[in-house]
């Protein structure tokens, strides 16, 4: 895929994402759904952890996706780098 188009996705999926939103109190809510599902119960050490690893995958998810992007985009050096 051209440079240009890889851009464009990029741009696209940053407005999608700028639109879906969560507060603090709905992520938590979310987590806490989450961890219920798995069978924990609130106030127990299990439930806590399972918080805790929710955030810490999110955390991971969130760097990822900061490494891809500074990857797809880098700095830009060299003769060629406006035509990005």
């Amino acid at each position: 895929m051209p440079k240009i188009g890889v851009l464009a996705a990029m741009a696209a999926g940053l407005l999608l994402c700028a639109c879906q939103t969560t507060s603090p109190a709905q992520q938590r809510a979310m987590d806490d759904a989450r961890c219920r599902s798995y069978g924990f119960r609130r106030g127990t050490d299990g439930f806590s952890k399972c918080l805790l690893d929710v955030d810490l995958d999110r955390a991971a998810d969130r760097r990822v996706q900061r490494e891809e992007l500074w990857l797809m985009t880098g700095p830009r050096y060299g003769p060629y780098w406006r035509y990005w």
